[in-house]
């Protein structure tokens, strides 16, 4: 039996004034095993020294002898561009046959390529994998609770993307963090351009479940750093979190969902998915449409989020009883609004797996 081939990986390191702590993620990077062929920093108009130090620490490597360094390719933007535009234009540079998406602040652990190109040597179906992480304060410390800890990922959420059967999760809520994931590069050319209203982890993690496999690798993989200048965090929500949920406009968010599953709609039947993925998607996007067009009266909305409760629209499709007593109790607020252009560089979080909203 002969073993499979070699893929190549490229990683796509994202950066922007990330001079404080680039050269610990860079360097857990260079010491991957195997290593990859190609680092390709996309710097978002950086004006500090971000880009010098990555460049001083390859040539470190490569003048130290080492036969194990990737090329280094740098694309300098100004104006930036945002978080999600520059990650669409970093992948778009890279030539591995599998692309690690990298924040600029994080910390890889050893091993964490070999296990993630392990799953797609096993899975010709699988376009993307992703790991949990561990989260650690600005100064590296542990917090104390994984990625998916944070976002309160079930335990039917976790066997359902570990064991491949992701869509049906990621139809109800995101649980895709960029800094965890590789994927082939052919999922990069399914999946761009990137539609407004979507961050690019949860696009990448919603087509790649469509039109063919993404699995969840159940161990912290990284240390995911947690400080006041992240583009998009994580953290266990609060009490006080939940309950100014409850009385946010609603209006707009939920125009927001219903063009979200336009896009995603659209798009896999572009894709030519297959059926059940596609029959999956429109009926999200029938929920959602549903939603927004409940009335902006709370005592009127009862009878439609009732009837989507007693169908289970909200149990396959909303976050359940979460979102049945969101529908119910937020006021309407302004009719609608715009798309969303791409996040820009500044802090943020996820709402227990959405976009930030």
């Amino acid at each position: 039996m002969t073993d499979p081939p070699a893929v190549s990986i490229s990683v796509a390191l994202c950066t922007h004034n990330g001079a404080a702590h680039v050269a610990e993620q860079v360097a857990s990077i260079l010491a991957q095993q195997p290593p990859p062929d190609e680092l390709v920093v996309g710097d978002d108009a950086s004006t500090d020294g971000t880009v010098a130090i990555i460049e001083r620490l390859v040539a470190e490597r490569q003048d130290s002898g080492s036969v194990s360094v990737p090329r280094l390719i740098v694309v300098r933007r100004d104006p930036a561009l945002g978080v999600v535009r520059n990650v669409e234009e970093t992948i778009a540079v890279c030539s591995g046959d599998l692309i690690a998406l990298s924040d600029q602040d994080d910390v890889w652990h050893a091993g964490k390529l070999a296990a993630l190109a392990a799953q797609f040597a096993a899975d010709p179906q699988l376009l993307l994998a992703h790991t949990d992480a561990r989260l650690v304060d600005g100064d590296g410390r542990p917090l104390g609770l994984t990625l998916l800890d944070a976002l309160e990922a079930t335990v039917a959420e976790r066997r359902g993307l570990a064991a491949g059967d992701a869509l049906a999760v990621l139809l109800r809520r995101n649980l895709v963090t960029g800094a965890t994931v590789v994927f082939r590069r052919e999922l990069r050319d399914a999946a761009t351009p990137f539609p407004p209203d979507w961050v690019h982890d949860e696009w990448l993690a919603a087509i790649a479940a469509s039109v063919g496999r993404v699995r969840l690798v159940p161990r912290p993989l990284i240390d995911y750093r947690q400080h006041g200048g992240n583009q998009i965090g994580a953290r266990r929500p609060t009490m006080a979190d939940r309950l100014a949920r409850l009385r946010e406009p609603r209006a707009a968010r939920a125009a927001r969902l219903e063009r979200r599953a336009r896009f995603l709609a659209e798009r896999v039947v572009a894709l030519d998915a297959p059926e059940a993925a596609q029959t999956a998607v429109h009926a999200k996007l029938a929920h959602e449409s549903a939603r927004a067009r409940l009335p902006r009266v709370r005592a009127a909305r009862l009878p439609g989020v009732l009837a989507g409760a007693l169908t289970g629209r909200y149990g396959r499709y909303s976050r359940g009883a979460m979102d049945v007593v969101r529908d119910l109790a937020q006021p309407p607020g302004p009719r609608a609004d715009k798309p969303r252009a791409a996040p820009s560089h500044v802090a943020g979080s996820r709402e227990n797996g959405e976009a930030p909203a």
